[in-house]
């Protein structure tokens, strides 16, 4: 399938890890001029800088003479297991909330006034199935998600009249370091004759959150934000596409 978006540019805030890395490497892939944000500059096409400083965010966005697509891909825990809720202190939502939400804030706020002059192109929210099912796990990054894919919705009501299209993509069971971090916060809490490895914790996690029973992978968000960006999708609007093995129908 073409997607007949080669040449377009697309800026990828948290483009160095992960998913945002996958991301920004299938728009490359696809003929477009990608430049990406993010707290280390581990690449040329980078930008440093954090997502809670609406000045930083803003200079980032004015590098763009033309922006196309804007796609967010933050997103941190506390590291604490939090299951109960009371784990995790009152103390220690107040990062993951500014990051997570308030960062895709500033970055919408940067960019919106860019898509509206050019009169067409997305934005792209990376949310979580927790956000969807308040999961335990991680209380702060659950409600954080949550928040996320509100204001998807808010944004797209607010930007569909200038044709600009705002989705939420919302991952699964991914390995990256968040899940890795995730299973480190749980390990921390249990006897040393009770703990297991990432692999086998993992292993059983997939087992029982996932209709399809395997890990999900970072190009497959990258493919999806690929077709979310171009005009195939160009009715797809307010929406939070999971891609989760199933694990939102088993909540």
């Amino acid at each position: 399938m073409d997607l007949h978006i080669k040449g377009q540019s697309v800026a990828v805030i948290g483009a160095g890890n992960g998913i945002g890395r996958a991301i920004a490497a299938g728009f490359l892939a696809e003929g477009c001029r990608v430049l990406g944000f993010d707290c280390q500059k581990t690449a040329d096409f980078i930008t440093e800088g954090d997502v809670t400083d609406l000045e930083a965010v803003q200079a980032f966005a004015a590098g763009f003479e033309q922006v196309d697509h804007v796609i967010f891909c933050v997103g941190v825990g506390s590291g604490k297991f939090g299951f109960p809720f009371w784990n995790v202190p009152p103390s220690d939502w107040a990062r993951v909330l500014e990051i997570n939400l308030i960062g895709a804030v500033n970055v919408a706020h940067a960019f919106a006034p860019k898509l509206i002059t050019r009169g067409s192109g997305s934005m792209l929210f990376l949310v979580s199935v927790a956000g969807q099912m308040g999961s335990q796990t991680d209380p702060p990054y659950s409600a954080s998600k949550a928040g996320l894919i509100n204001f998807t919705q808010c944004a797209a009501k607010d930007l569909g009249p200038h044709n600009v299209r705002v989705n939420a993509l919302a991952p699964g069971m991914v390995n990256t370091e968040l899940n890795q971090s995730i299973w480190a916060a749980g390990q921390a809490k249990l006897l040393e004759a009770n703990r297991v490895s990432f692999d086998d914790w993992a292993a059983e996690k997939i087992k029982k959150v996932s209709h399809l029973g395997r890990w999900q992978m970072p190009d497959e968000y990258a493919a999806m934000a690929c077709f979310l960006a171009s005009d195939h999708a160009k009715n797809i609007t307010g929406q939070t596409i999971n891609i989760d093995g199933g694990q939102v129908m088993h909540a």
